[in-house]
């Protein structure tokens, strides 16, 4: 069974952009991308779309749907009312490339910028010993498909373009709990979290944990035990005596070279 839908889709850039009306078919079954697709071999051929594998594990399709962030693969026509039009734009805290196409670079420049996994230096291929609770913990994160909705949805960003700067956002700070939590990872990574990639910028609003499509609870489980692994760094009097007095040393891992304004002059 088809009926006629009403989609308003952005179409243009960022600035100069609007909002386009179409009637478009849509069948039992279909999801919004199903939808855009025919949008584009029917009535809109230039239509700027960007997706690969249409089953919820690439993260390209991400965008807002009537104001909610999502993944257009996964939006089911079947959860809208049958009068409801449909609002497609792209994601809001990215700049627009054209249509519903955003610029996402600044989460790979963000992703640079953590230290990579830090073993023992004598570990030796396979010797890695962990209980269960440390791999379940390690895996839930790792399934992140990198949509970057909650780093759309974080109002940090969001709403204060002048954060990026210092706000690495819930994903990639979620891959720093992940290192820091690691049984097999050397270095202390809480200082860097909170002076590099700017933890304390996060209020633990939740936004981020609401819109993952793995269902992965970044607050609770990535960026509150983060936060309280900063706190005890911080202000645990026992770890301020013993680091002040020699007997326990700082491990921050250093920044990564050339990925920050301070580290290229640093560097020449």
């Amino acid at each position: 069974m088809s009926a006629k839908r009403t989609f308003r889709v952005w179409r243009g850039g960022g600035d100069d952009g609007e909002l386009a009306s179409y009637e478009v078919e849509v069948n039992e079954g279909e999801v919004v991308l199903d939808v855009l697709h025919r949008l584009q071999a029917t009535q809109a051929p230039d239509l700027a779309v960007r997706w690969n594998c249409k089953a919820g594990k690439c993260g390209s399709c991400s965008m807002e749907i009537n104001g909610r962030p999502r993944l257009s693969c996964m939006a089911r026509m079947s959860t809208f009312a049958d009068d409801e039009p449909i609002t497609v734009t792209p994601m809001r805290t990215f700049p627009v490339v054209r249509d519903l196409v955003c610029d996402v670079s600044f989460n790979y420049q963000k992703a640079r910028e953590i230290p990579s996994f830090t073993p023992r230096e004598d570990a030796e291929p396979g010797s890695f010993r962990m209980r269960q609770q440390d791999v379940e913990r390690s895996q839930e994160f790792r399934k992140c498909i990198e949509c970057y909705l909650c780093q759309n949805v974080c109002h940090v960003v969001r709403d204060h373009e002048e954060n990026k700067e210092a706000f690495s956002g819930p994903r990639y700070l979620m891959r720093v709990a992940e290192l820091e939590m690691h049984p097999e990872d050397t270095a202390d990574r809480r200082m860097a979290a909170q002076d590099d990639f700017g933890l304390g910028y996060c209020n633990i609003t939740k936004c981020c944990t609401e819109v993952c499509p793995e269902h992965i609870t970044i607050t609770d489980n990535a960026l509150i035990p983060l936060k309280e692994r900063v706190a005890d760094r911080r202000y645990d009097p026992l770890v301020w005596l013993g680091s002040t007095i020699g007997i326990r040393k700082g491990a921050d891992t250093p920044r990564v070279p050339n990925t920050r304004p301070g580290d290229r002059e640093e560097n020449g």
